[in-house]
């Protein structure tokens, strides 16, 4: 029996958006791990748009920062599926602390690519009522059910 397909969403957020050899070797990184990219597309977000995709650390110490950065430049968005593809996609880029993967984790693509803390390159959906939230705000109505479909 095959194993049911997730979908995720992955953000490479601004920092890598301005750096195509970055992203290239990011999109290697995705095939390489068996990862199919049904959907992408370039987003520029808004302050609101920003603040209700990440509503759910409002009030934190680190919200204002987060959302300057998501409004910082485009954000690339990627679709991705694959049996696991949340746990999946989460393990490749590794924790949101950079300097600890590069220490712990080198392989992970935060540890390769992210910066600080706040501005960690990339941003992967935690569980199935995330991507389904997250999927549709990015790529609209019925997103998670159109990626998912065998």
């Amino acid at each position: 029996m095959a194993s049911k397909i997730e979908a995720t969403l992955a953000l490479l957020k601004p920092d890598l958006f301005a750096n195509p050899l970055a992203i290239a070797r990011i999109e290697h990184a995705v095939a390489a791990h068996s990862f199919r990219i049904v959907s992408r597309k370039r987003v520029v977000w808004t302050t609101n748009d920003a603040q209700r995709f990440y509503a759910e650390h409002e009030g934190k110490p680190f919200f204002a920062r987060l959302v300057t950065y998501m409004t910082s430049g485009p954000v690339y968005a990627l679709a991705l599926s694959k049996p696991r593809a949340i746990s999946e996609w989460r393990q490749l880029i590794g924790s949101t602390r950079p300097v600890q993967m590069r220490i712990n984790r080198p392989d992970t693509l935060r540890a390769r690519f992210g910066l600080t803390d706040t501005r960690n390159s990339f941003h992967g959906s935690d569980s199935v009522q995330s991507a389904v939230r997250e999927l549709e705000l990015v790529f609209g109505p019925s997103a998670y059910a159109k990626f998912t479909a065998q």
